[in-house]
């Protein structure tokens, strides 16, 4: 037989009653089983209803507009689910539960007195009054017996948290079931009374409770707790949307959740199934095709190193420390005997192995007194200075990852504090049981989220990991970004476990956030439609106070501006992709700013679009040295708008025509000069040199002019290519000498021996630059390693689609880490 219990949600209105009873049709039809036992809770919100009725009555305050509401509310039920003719019985048996109970609030008000004997009376009519009521109602379809648990549930008088007589209430069970074996038994949950009949309550988790001590007398096959979740979850569902239900649990890894804040179900509640080794199941009343969860004693081997995270959401700090603890046989006992006498339940303890200090967590409303105490019973140490003051942190949070499997899978710990380093969240301390089910560790609760989902996405490796980016700059690179990302988000699923989310969008005029991220199918419309007005010092606070884990800052702009901000993004534990290479090339001091800061918070700097767009020129300059590679040379040429003039500048082409096709095709900047004075160039030779562990600043790169000083010096675009025709011989003579040599003109960027230099240069078909087309770039290595034959990379240098791709790739890298 099954002992099926159902939550106050699950018994909370006329709908979630019709779903109850359809379950229960099902399971009484079944021949071959016995008759099921049905546990129920009061409706949801009665029983916190009847507490508040109760505590105003106390204090002198009118109760009757409340007690109406709540005999209306189950009146309503009555006659929403019974036959007219069938309804008198049920609402008189129910009416006079409340006359008795107007009676008890009115002695209360008379009195000005809430014991916590009579609080369990005026609390127990929330079962008794829903368990007659749903008894009635399925007596419709099948035979129902109503059972008052507080005649067959024996207990001590503490009243609130009753301890339970096993023996007697099995015994009582055994013989109320034996006598009722054809019919349904309909058990109030929660309730119970002691040797003299007086109503005592089981606390909280108490309608589990009963459902678990009917399943141990009964010695049921099953105990189903229907609620209105799916099983126990990964996680707490409200904070990690990507939770899921778990299949199966042990007792030991449900009770680890359990305690550490999962609320569908309450330890205690298992002990009786524990001893008797009865599976308990977590169903969902309002989707009961769902399997849920089993708790039983062994589960099938899992692949997953922990099974579920959780946390409890509010708790303080208590630090007990000085020289007078060390050594000192008996002090923990005394501290903590202190704390049991006083009723302050502690959480978690930790302790430093020097034996300098204790940690323990109590919850906020125990944390005064428990400092009060302490410094009384320990008054004549903190004379002698033996001992500090009591030390309190308040505002924190504890999060737990469980599972049988931690025991047996090195690395656990590492992951763990690596996805919460990584995210910036600090540990105020940690605990381990030497059983290995559990790591417990304390951060700020208003990290807890962002924790939650970190450490979420860094154990269920199944599952995608999301990166929440906030991008600077819509033109040309931001546009195509956000397309090719849109195009491949089920690509980056599958194939890389990873999701973007573009949390934020800016650019010059508005900017926008939606922390479930922009769709990228009409962002342009969205961020039109915004009405925050762009302002960077408000995005960056935005982004930092929005506080998601595994955060990204993009930037596709080449302001700058966004550069002031870098290390302030650094700091906040959030990389940083961009491909504006200002602030690589700024001062040293700058570009190694960036670099220590992204190493000490443990994030992600990568800017390989500040060299090569999409090509994998930092990448490559990185693993070379990594691998303990010295670099000898670097020959360069990283202007894709200078390749393609040399490219073309040939035959009977004059350097003016081909410079006014590479404007006309988008290969240069409005002003053409921008890019022949090789400036944009310069940058990007100073960040290899500086890459290749080498302390230049700007003016430590020799640059070549190209263009005669006439037309740097020309006062408009128009006068510049004037200059361009006039010193068409200058030109000329250039491209013929190459020509009549059989060599090609290439504008190189060199490093050697830490010097860095751009000239203009005339190479034959030996040199790995010969063969060059279009706007490609191209590089060469020459290492230890590639001594004999560099390491060439050669490829588009320039373009917003190969741009893109590479900031793209640096994201996934990001994700990766």
């Amino acid at each position: 037989m099954k002992i099926l219990k159902f939550g106050g949600t699950s018994v909370g209105s006329v709908e979630s009653i019709q779903t109850l009873l359809h379950i229960l049709k099902g399971e009484v039809k079944q021949p071959a089983r016995d008759k099921p036992v049905v546990v129920l809770s009061a409706m949801s919100g009665v029983t916190n209803l009847l507490i508040n009725m109760a505590e105003e009555a106390a204090k002198g305050n009118d109760f009757a507009a409340q007690l109406s509401d709540l005999e209306k509310r189950h009146f309503d039920v009555v006659k929403g689910l019974l036959e007219i003719r069938d309804q008198n019985p049920a609402l008189t048996r129910l009416k006079i539960n409340f006359n008795q109970l107007e009676e008890l609030l009115q002695g209360i008000l008379t009195l000005r007195e809430l014991t916590p004997k009579t609080r369990d009376l005026v609390v127990s009519y929330g079962e008794r009054c829903s368990t007659l009521m749903i008894s009635k109602i399925a007596a419709q379809y099948f035979p129902a017996v109503f059972v008052d648990a507080s005649e067959v549930i024996k207990t001590d008088s503490s009243f609130g948290q009753a301890k339970v007589n096993t023996e007697l209430s099995e015994q009582l069970i055994r013989g109320l079931y034996s006598e009722n074996k054809d019919k349904t038994l309909f058990v109030t949950g929660f309730i119970a009374s002691n040797d003299e009949g007086q109503i005592t309550t089981l606390g909280r988790g108490g309608s589990d409770y009963t459902a678990a001590i009917f399943g141990a007398a009964l010695n049921a096959s099953e105990i189903q707790i229907w609620t209105d979740v799916n099983g126990m979850m990964t996680a707490d569902p409200r904070m990690v949307k990507k939770a899921f239900s778990l299949t199966e649990l042990t007792y030991t890894e449900a009770m680890e959740l359990s305690y550490f804040g999962a609320k569908v179900i309450y330890p205690p509640t298992m002990i009786p199934a524990f001893l008797k080794k009865i599976p308990i199941v977590i169903k969902n009343t309002f989707e009961p095709e769902f399997e849920g969860t089993i708790i039983q004693h062994v589960c099938k081997p899992s692949n997953l190193p922990i099974k579920g995270i959780s946390t409890i959401n509010n708790i303080s700090i208590l630090n007990v420390e000085g020289s007078g603890m060390v050594g000192k046989s008996g002090f923990s006992g005394r501290l903590f005997s202190l704390l049991a006498r006083e009723q302050i339940n502690v959480i978690l303890i930790t302790q430093s192995s020097s034996e300098h200090s204790i940690t323990f967590a109590v919850s906020p409303g125990d944390t005064e007194r428990a400092r009060q105490v302490i410094e009384q019973e320990f008054e004549l140490e903190l004379l002698a200075k033996k001992l500090e003051h009591v030390e309190i942190e308040k505002n924190l949070a504890i999060l737990a990852v469980v599972g049988e499997n931690m025991k047996e899978t090195p690395g656990v710990s590492g992951k763990l504090f690596h996805s919460l380093g990584r995210n910036g969240v600090n540990v105020r301390a940690i605990a381990q049981g030497s059983s290995e089910y559990n790591i417990s560790v304390i951060v700020s609760a208003t990290d807890l989220a962002k924790a939650l989902n970190a450490v979420h996405d860094a154990f269920f490796v199944q599952l995608t990991k999301t990166l929440h980016a906030f991008c600077l700059g819509t033109g040309n690179i931001g546009k195509t970004l956000f397309r090719q990302l849109n195009a491949h988000t089920a690509f980056l699923q599958d194939n890389n476990g990873i999701q973007v989310k573009i949390v934020g969008i800016s650019n010059t005029r508005k900017m926008v956030f939606n922390e479930d991220g922009v769709s990228l199918d009409n962002w342009e419309e969205t961020l039109d439609q915004s009405n925050e007005q762009a302002d960077l010092a408000t995005f960056i606070a935005k982004m930092k106070a929005l506080n998601l884990p595994n955060c990204v800052f993009i930037d596709n702009t080449a302001s700058p501006v966004p550069i002031q901000f870098y290390d302030e993004v650094l700091k906040s534990t959030i990389s940083i992709v961009t491909c504006n290479k200002i602030g690589n090339s700024g001062s040293y001091q700058q570009y190694k700013t960036f670099r220590d800061s992204a190493r000490q918070h443990g994030v992600d700097f990568f800017y390989e679009t500040n060299v090569g767009a999409g090509l994998p020129i930092i990448r490559t300059l990185k693993d070379l040295m990594n691998s303990g590679d010295r670099v000898q040379k670097i020959e360069a040429i990283l202007s894709g708008t200078i390749s393609f003039l040399f490219n073309n500048f040939k035959g009977d082409a004059n350097f003016h025509d081909t410079v006014k096709l590479a404007q006309d095709k988008g290969y240069t900047e409005p002003d053409p000069r921008d890019d022949l004075r090789g400036t944009d160039f310069m940058r990007k030779m100073l960040i290899l040199a500086r890459d290749a562990g080498y302390a230049l600043e700007t003016a430590d790169v020799s640059i070549q002019s190209m263009l005669p000083q006439a037309s740097l010096d020309a006062a408009s675009v128009d006068d510049f290519y004037q200059t361009l025709k006039d010193e068409d011989a200058f030109f000329a003579d250039i491209k013929n000498r190459a020509e009549a040599e059989n060599k090609v003109l290439r504008y190189i960027g060199k490093l050697e021996d830490g010097k860095a230099s751009i000239t203009l240069e005339m190479v034959d078909e030996n040199h790995p630059f010969y063969m060059l087309s279009g706007s490609d770039n191209i590089i060469s290595f020459t290492t230890d390693r590639y001594k004999e034959r560099p390491l060439v990379v050669k490829g588009p240098g320039a373009g917003a689609e190969v741009t893109a791709a590479g900031v793209f790739a640096d994201l996934i890298n990001v994700g990766s880490n």
